[in-house]
Formats: C-alpha cells, sequence, structure tokens
C-alpha cells in the first residue's frame, strides 16, 4: 500500500534527522535559551510552508516565539525588460529595523533549496545587524541548486546555524507507478518535527538556568484562556519569557 509505503518514509526521515541533526538541534536550544535569558526576543519567519505556526501562540507552545512576516506591494504593469531588476536587500533590512530586532536575537527562516532569494536576503541582512539566524534548508537540494544571492553563497553559508531537514533535492520521497512526479513531500513534515525538537532542547536548556519559560494552554480548554491572560502573557510582558 502507498500509505505504508509512506509511513516507512516518514519513519526513516525522521531516524535520520535524529542520526544527524541532534548535535544542531541542541545548538539552536542553547541558542534560544541564551538569547531569552539575556533579554533577547525569538522571532519566527517562513519555514517551509508556514510549518513555524505549529508552535506559534497555541497549548503546549512556549510564549517566547514570535511571528514575523512583511510585505511589499508594488504595481508596475511595464513591459518585459532584459537584465535582472537590483536586488539588495532593501526591503529586508527595513522590515527587520521595523520588527526593532536587535543583536543577540534569533530568528528562524527556512528554504529547502536555500536559494529562495527573500528568505536568503533576509538571512544575510540579519546576520549582518548581530542577529543569530537558524536555517532550516535540505542540504542535499541546496548542494544541487546554484546560488542566486549577489554574494554568491546559499543559506547554509549565511546563517549563523543551519539545520538539515534531510529532504530529497526537489522534495519528493516517493515514486509511484503511472505518476511521473515523485510523490509526498518530505520538508514540512520533517521540519515541524525538528522545530518541536529544538523547542524541547530549549525549555529544558531554560529550567536549568533556572528559568521557568511561559507554555500556553488550550485557550478553548477551561481555564485556559485566563491562565495566559493572567500568567503567562504578564510573565512574559515582564521578563520576556
Amino acid at each position: 500500500m502507498l500509505m505504508e509505503r509512506y509511513q516507512q518514509a516518514i519513519d526513516d526521515l525522521f531516524k535520520k534527522v535524529r542520526d544527524t541533526q541532534t548535535e544542531n538541534i541542541l545548538k539552536a536550544g542553547e541558542m534560544i535559551a541564551e538569547s531569552v535569558a539575556n533579554g533577547g526576543c525569538i522571532f519566527l519567519s517562513a519555514i517551509c510552508h508556514s510549518t513555524e505556526m505549529d508552535v506559534i501562540y497555541r497549548g503546549g507552545g512556549p510564549i517566547f516565539y514570535k511571528h514575523f512576516s512583511y510585505n511589499l506591494n508594488v504595481e508596475a504593469g511595464q513591459r518585459a525588460r532584459d537584465g535582472k531588476p537590483n536586488r539588495d536587500g532593501a526591503a529586508e533590512r527595513y522590515a527587520l529595523e521595523a520588527a526593532d530586532m536587535r543583536p543577540g536575537d534569533v530568528l528562524f527562516v527556512g528554504s529547502v533549496s536555500g536559494r529562495t532569494p527573500n528568505v536568503v536576503h533576509l538571512a544575510y541582512e540579519a546576520v549582518q545587524k548581530g542577529i543569530k539566524v537558524i536555517a532550516f534548508t535540505s542540504m542535499e537540494y541546496a548542494t544541487a541548486v546554484d546560488p542566486v544571492h549577489p554574494s554568491g553563497k546559499k543559506l547554509h553559508e549565511i546563517a549563523t546555524l543551519a539545520i538539515d531537514n534531510c529532504a530529497p533535492a526537489a522534495e519528493a520521497m516517493l515514486d509511484v507507478e503511472g505518476i511521473e512526479a515523485k510523490f509526498a513531500a518530505a520538508s514540512g513534515i520533517a521540519s515541524d518535527y525538528i522545530l518541536w525538537n529544538i523547542t524541547s532542547a530549549a525549555v529544558e536548556k531554560l529550567l536549568e538556568r533556572g528559568i521557568t519559560p511561559g507554555i500556553l494552554k488550550s485557550h478553548n480548554f477551561p481555564g485556559g484562556g485566563e491562565y495566559n491572560s493572567k500568567v503567562v502573557h504578564e510573565n512574559y510582558k515582564n521578563f520576556g519569557w
């Protein structure tokens, strides 16, 4: 059955993550704990089709994760012209300033290929400002494509810490008879698994420092909303955790 093949592929994917990325996962957890302990903020930008939303403001998740996004709408209907527009990261620099990101803060970014232009620009500009960047990427994919950033670097070469989500090049895992394209993307479920592992490491590291991070209760469970409002939000406002 295709379902059983998929389940085995996921089991293999998670095992590969554990076997190859545990050291980096622990490093990421320590980076978060250090930043939070020192008054820093933790920002999650888009990771593999909005995987970051699985840990942001939900029951069982930490209050210190904050969503970061930006958008610049430009209307210009001119004809196509030769050459590429000059992209120097100005929009990303502005977004970082507008968000009041500071040296010592941590920013998560993600690009499976490692060459998504706006993501690489964002990581580059953040590192220049002293912000620690944790990048999710597929090393198999990234090493199979050329860079697009003016520096000649891909995401894993720019980030403070790169974590391999172990997805294959071009994402999909399974060959299915009768279908030309491969089936079942790997990066989203792997990134979610990695992100919760990182969060577990960060929470443990904070507890070791004598800091009890605010963990949200489900708002729809009796008492959850009141607890979040009176305890978790108040502690975050006063202490950053």
